[in-house]
């Protein structure tokens, strides 16, 4: 494989989804190790250019992320970017991404290599509508607009492994047959699937008592049943394979890579350890827990969960474009994780947290020390549903026998109680499956990748994404959940 450096030198790239947490790593990135790349496409949804760049500037530039940037550029950085950055004022779900200019397309149309698709809405509860949009038409939408660019090199898509849905065991580096369903079902369309969301959304115009809420709830719904309806466990990873799908069969000669990272956590260690933005997966039952607000945790012990660090990602995406540019009708699956070379146990990341929070006890709002103790472990949904019952449904049951006046006085609480005790068992239904995940995600093209990498030694050093470097307690209470306290407590 030729220098990395060497493939970004003089290179234009367009990103779209660029103020997403993994795509403002993915900018500062290349800027930071190649100054000479050519020239940056950030899409990035606003009304006209001025806002776009406001937004990325606010949303990128301004964060602690570009330290290390505004450090060697200082009062410079912002000719520096004006030189190299675009921001485009676009959307995914639109033909031509939404990007108003024709002299624009046509400027990116003639000077684009590389597209990098971030986009996407990563909500595993978002509604159908939505998802379909963004994850899968979206994807259609980038396919599109890279095959008008006349010196297209390569496509970058990034997916999540966990298109295999609840597959247990070794989960192959494979593409996913437009309309096969994960349970064998027949009927999977991506068409009939965007019809059946109009219809759903027409029938719900003509009921004069719904609601925004209400509305937005059945759509909800809607993703839910037609994800387990062909064997995908919620609307986001259904809706994500269904984008995988698409771009494997209209891509024609198209090099395309599509990259599935596992569960993503915050910064290894560049630009800066443990940087974060927003709760992600496994950092609400951090702040849960450090608040003092997480009484249990559902999970096996013994299970893998499988994370990996946000820069190393990054640094995986970065090697793809170098190593497949310029490939006619290549598709290749590079999955980006732990499970198979460096495994966490459930149980390891339980026992950083109760450490890390021991030493360092949250402080409340009252200015007082939130003391943690070792959290219950519910090891099977039997012992959560006994659980459950015995704390929340036996005393909401309670609440609704009580005398008529007693229950008006209490209506507000009973009710309040309720829609928590709904939103947990929702929540509960939609990451059982990676709370007792059975799946390894086998990379053996990602491992060939590094082997490739290893032989520049300095690059290797530079694009790091081995996670058998990584010692998962130092990890986790010197690095991810620091950064977690830092940059998302509130």
């Amino acid at each position: 494989m030729d220098s990395i450096l060497g493939f970004l030198d003089n290179k234009t790239i367009l990103i779209t989804g660029a103020t997403g947490f993994l795509a403002k790593i993915f900018v500062e990135k290349i800027l930071r190790v190649q100054p000479n790349v050519k020239r940056l496409y950030l899409l990035v949804r606003a009304s006209d250019a001025k806002s776009a760049l406001q937004r990325f500037n606010k949303e990128a530039v301004d964060k602690d992320l570009f330290n290390s940037l505004k450090a060697k550029y200082g009062t410079n950085l912002q000719s520096f970017l004006s030189e190299k950055v675009t921001a485009v004022a676009g959307d995914i779900t639109y033909e031509n991404l939404g990007v108003k200019e024709s002299s624009l397309i046509e400027e990116m149309w003639g000077n684009v290599d590389v597209v990098v698709n971030v986009a996407a809405t990563t909500n595993f509860d978002e509604r159908y509508d939505i998802a379909l949009a963004l994850n899968t038409f979206g994807a259609k939408n980038v396919l599109n607009f890279a095959a008008k660019c006349v010196n297209i090199k390569l496509l970058l898509h990034v997916s999540t492994a966990y298109v295999a849905g609840e597959e247990p065991g070794l989960i192959l580096e494979t593409p996913y047959e437009l309309g096969k369903a994960l349970n064998g079902a027949h009927g999977l369309d991506i068409n009939t699937e965007k019809k059946i969301i109009e219809e759903r959304l027409k029938e719900l115009s003509y009921d004069e008592t719904a609601t925004d809420k209400s509305i937005t709830m059945a759509m909800k719904d809607l993703g839910i049943e037609r994800a387990k309806k062909f064997g995908w466990p919620n609307t986001y990873v259904f809706t994500k394979a269904l984008g995988e799908m698409i771009l494997g069969h209209l891509k024609g000669n198209m090099p395309l890579v599509i990259l599935r990272p596992t569960i993503i956590t915050s910064t290894y260690k560049e630009p800066i350890p443990g940087w974060i933005e927003g709760i992600r997966t496994i950092d609400s039952l951090a702040v849960g827990y450090g608040k003092g607000q997480l009484s249990c945790f559902l999970g096996d012990p013994e299970s893998v969960i499988d994370v990996i660090p946000a820069d190393m990602v990054v640094n995986a995406m970065i090697a793809t474009m170098a190593a497949h540019a310029n490939q006619p009708s290549c598709e290749i699956i590079y999955h980006v994780g732990s499970s198979v070379s460096n495994p966490l146990k459930y149980k390891s990341l339980q026992q950083s947290g109760y450490d890390y929070f021991s030493r360092h006890p949250w402080i409340n709002k009252d200015g007082k020390p939130v003391i943690v103790s070792e959290v219950k472990v519910l090891d099977s949904m039997a012992s959560f549903q006994r659980y459950f019952a015995l704390r929340y449904l036996l005393p909401l049951q309670g609440l609704r026998v009580m005398n008529s006046a007693l229950c008006h006085a209490l209506d507000g609480t009973y009710t309040s109680l309720k829609r928590k005790v709904n939103y947990v068992l929702r929540m509960i239904d939609l990451y059982k499956p990676y709370l007792f995940s059975k799946s390894f995600f086998d990379d053996m093209n990602t491992e060939k990748l590094r082997q490739l990498i290893s032989e520049n030694e300095a690059e290797a050093e530079m694009f790091y994404f081995d996670p058998k470097t990584i010692k998962w307690d130092v990890y986790f209470e010197h690095i991810h959940i620091p950064g977690g306290v830092k940059y998302v407590f509130k």
